[in-house]
């Protein structure tokens, strides 16, 4: 079995762990964009090119699925890309975890990039899905990318400007945006309040591997001792898994498997 996930930078890593400890055997595909990265302040035509061509770099190992690891080019290139990729492989997006973060009562907060922050795509999910529980929308200036350089510093500030705004009565984060994912016990100590029930957080990633598999209708076997390789594409090229992912558990246990040659 092939799995292969798509993102512009080390986002995708969250989702990447999740499938492999769901399926310890698959080989994984991981096709980056260092050329074309950030995707973030690029209009939607030109994130969507960018999206198309990685993804095609990826279709051509001939994977089973394709995973978009990233919320912002799941709002703007993922009808195009099941309009390009499907039904041949099924292409699964990345939605934030409103819904489930609702069903707990609230409130929630929905930490994501400033450029999703308020904007349509986040308020019509809020609205539809919510379901009456109070959102605060917080928007994390410089999170992602301080999470893409593994620049230690950065994301420590990064992640207390965002707490700062975050509501005192939060029971409940939301991590919109998939670099979030790898720094989430970060998040959760800078939001915890004293005295306060523990806090709870939502990703993405554990559902979006559970939901690529269902789509291949693959059966989970977790306590298999064997490992699939790993094949990393950047920008079409391929090559080795950015230096900064090894700061990440996420991006270590991908070198249980050495890249395919």
């Amino acid at each position: 079995m092939k799995i292969a996930l798509m993102d512009s930078g080390i986002g995708l890593l969250a989702a990447t762990a999740a499938v492999r400890r769901l399926r310890p055997d698959a080989d994984l595909v991981l096709s980056l964009d260092p050329d074309g990265m950030p995707w973030g302040p690029r209009t939607p035509d030109d994130l969507t090119a960018r999206a198309v061509a990685v993804a095609e770099a990826a279709a051509a190992r001939r994977p089973e699925a394709l995973i978009v690891g990233c919320n912002t080019a799941t709002v703007h290139a993922l009808p195009t890309l099941r309009a390009l990729l499907e039904p041949d492989i099924p292409v699964i997006g990345t939605v934030p975890a409103i819904k489930p973060a609702a069903a707990g009562g609230g409130p929630v907060a929905i930490w994501a990039t400033p450029a999703t922050t308020g904007s349509p795509y986040q308020r019509n999910l809020i609205r539809d899905f919510a379901d009456g529980v109070p959102v605060a929308e917080v928007p994390c200036w410089g999170l992602a990318e301080a999470v893409e350089r593994a620049d230690e510093a950065a994301i420590d500030a990064a992640v207390a400007a965002a707490a700062a705004l975050t509501p005192e009565d939060v029971t409940t984060v939301v991590l919109g945006c998939t670099h979030y994912e790898l720094v989430d016990e970060r998040i959760r100590a800078a939001v915890q309040r004293p005295g306060r029930p523990p806090l709870v957080l939502h990703g993405s990633a554990g559902a979006v591997a559970a939901q690529a598999l269902r789509r291949i209708g693959a059966r989970l076997q977790a306590e298999t001792e064997t490992v699939g390789t790993v094949t990393v594409l950047l920008s079409g090229r391929e090559g080795a898994l950015p230096a900064p992912a090894l700061a990440y558990a996420e991006g270590r246990l991908l070198q249980e498997a050495s890249p395919v040659r």
